[in-house]
């Protein structure tokens, strides 16, 4: 249970973290029927300069998915995700829309000269008269096509280099956000309801007699940290969230994407793919996803990598080999892709539970009453916020989620 109000009768609620846990809480937390702004206040502390989503949340590939897990949030969260984009207008505002997700397999082109797609450089073209041969008696419905599986829209993947594509899931189980705008989108909403927006990194959660007290943060541009009086902390910090709890088995893996935009010419129907492209390299077979997004943009993000978390998300370094092989990679099977101009290159860590499953989402009472967890939520984030927020906005505000059934994440089975 939670604490209930200060001593002044007011709730006072610090919510950590400005990714799209943190912010989704915020919302659903100033949403909630309990909520009124004379008698509490939500305050959301960031330790970016540069305000919310600065990570994983500005930087994801902004799928949702009723395939998602787990399960347990799912099924609250993909309701959720359709009832704010009906709301508040979340196809114009976010980039809300149904979009079909497949497993691609097949090999890559590789360039004249093995170089990575810029984007931002002209390159030779190849008259490419052999392709007759290779594409002949193909094109949208030829048997060659249905062979292989490939929809009759999706025209921005070489059907010659294909080998088979298949969908992973039915119609209208699968969307899409544009992650950034979505996050920035909720906390927006958010203040308009009365929550506060703090920049700074909080170093230590404050307690008495066993009970929250308060967090200790220090305001961007300050070198003199600051007492912030709480009766409600709630740790939505992702793969920084161990920083204040020492002990919760959460890692940050570092994965790098790429933002392409294809020339205004030629459509990219709304697919997001799970690829597996061989002859680029003898070693392995490699597996970026790709995202149409309804700007007309192209998301692409890789593997991770074992980098070391830097001291805020500021600090996150993009190696620049990384996103070159990726562009090497998608551009080698999408001539959209490969005439495409490379708008992003960038990094995040995706915030990883070290024992299996997550994330962690309840009250911390071994810890202290009134400190609740949201955080490890894989690369479902996006995917499962609003089902978290609604949880977490009904724990602290009510005492008992009545939303799900969240045993199974609660902290004490972590840690």
């Amino acid at each position: 249970m939670s604490t209930g109000a200060g001593s002044n009768g007011v709730r006072n609620i610090v919510v950590v973290g400005g990714g799209i846990i943190g912010c989704s809480t915020a919302y659903y937390l100033t949403r909630h029927p309990a909520f009124l702004p004379s008698r509490a206040t939500v305050t959301l502390v960031e330790a970016s300069a540069h305000g919310a989503a600065q990570g994983a949340s500005g930087k994801a590939g902004g799928l949702v998915a009723k395939w998602a897990y787990p399960k347990e949030l799912v099924e609250v969260s993909f309701n959720e995700h359709v009832k704010l984009a009906g709301e508040h207008n979340g196809a114009e505002r976010w980039g809300w829309r149904y979009v079909s997700p497949g497993s691609w397999e097949g090999r890559g082109e590789r360039l004249p000269d093995d170089s990575a797609a810029t984007g931002n450089a002209k390159r030779e073209r190849s008259l490419e008269k052999t392709r007759g041969l290779e594409d002949a008696q193909t094109g949208p419905g030829s048997a060659e096509r249905r062979r292989k599986g490939l929809p009759d829209d999706l025209q921005w993947v070489k059907e010659h280099l294909t080998e088979s594509y298949s969908p992973m899931a039915l119609a209208g189980a699968t969307a899409q956000v544009h992650p950034y705008l979505f996050t920035i989108s909720l906390l927006e909403l958010a203040k308009e309801k009365g929550a506060e927006f703090k920049s700074g990194k909080v170093t230590a959660i404050l307690k008495s007699d066993g009970k929250v007290a308060g967090v200790e943060y220090t305001p961007s541009g300050h070198a003199n940290p600051q007492t912030l009086p709480a009766t409600d902390v709630i740790v939505c910090a992702g793969a920084w969230s161990p920083s204040l709890l020492p002990g919760l088995p959460i890692e940050g893996m570092r994965a790098h994407s790429v933002v392409i935009r294809p020339p205004p010419t030629m459509a990219i129907a709304p697919y997001v793919l799970f690829t597996e492209i061989a002859g680029l390299s003898a070693a392995s077979v490699m597996t970026p996803e790709i995202y149409a997004r309804p700007d007309g943009t192209v998301y692409a993000c890789g593997p991770g990598d074992d980098s070391p978390l830097p001291e805020t998300v500021d600090g996150v370094e993009v190696t620049s080999t990384a996103c070159e092989t990726l562009l090497r990679n998608v551009t080698s099977i999408s001539d959209e892709l490969r005439q495409g101009t490379v708008e992003t290159r960038q990094a995040c860590f995706l915030p990883v539970s070290t024992v299996g499953g997550g994330p962690v989402v309840g009250e911390a009472t071994k810890i202290a009453r009134g400190l609740f967890i949201a955080a490890g939520h894989t690369c479902w984030g996006i995917s499962n916020a609003p089902g978290t927020a609604k949880a977490m906005a009904e724990l602290v505000l009510e005492g008992q989620v009545r939303c799900a059934d969240l045993k199974k994440l609660h902290p004490s089975k972590f840690f």
